[in-house]
C-alpha cells in the first residue's frame, strides 16, 4: 500500500530536495521506519532516543492530527497523505 509523505523543507536534505516520498507502510511505526530505509539519517530527526515522534513535530494522517488518533499506531490505507509539519512557537 503507498502512502504519500509531506516533508518539511528543513528535512528535504535527507530527501534530496524532494518535498513528497511515497511509502510502503500500514501504520506510522512503519512509515518512519520505511522512511530511514529509504532516507538514511531522518528518523533521528523525527523520533526520540525511545522511538516516539519529537515533541515539536506534528504528524497528521489526511488533515487527522495522529496525537488525537492512534499515535504511531494509526493505521494507513493506499493512498493516505501523512504530512510532517514542524511547531512554531514565537510571541
Amino acid at each position: 500500500m503507498s502512502v504519500k509523505v509531506l516533508i518539511p523543507t528543513t528535512l528535504q536534505k535527507f530527501t534530496n530536495d524532494q518535498a513528497t516520498i511515497e511509502c510502503t507502510a500500514n501504520n506510522v511505526a512503519e512509515l518512519l521506519d520505511s522512511l530511514e530505509k529509504s532516507c538514511p539519517g531522518i528518523k533521528g530527526r523525527l523520533c526520540d532516543d525511545e522511538g516516539k515522534p519529537r515533541r515539536f513535530l506534528n504528524f497528521y494522517v489526511n488533515s487527522e492530527d495522529i496525537r488525537f488518533l492512534e499515535g504511531t499506531n494509526t493505521a494507513l490505507q493506499d493512498g493516505d497523505e501523512v504530512s510532517i509539519v514542524p511547531a512554531v512557537a514565537g510571541g
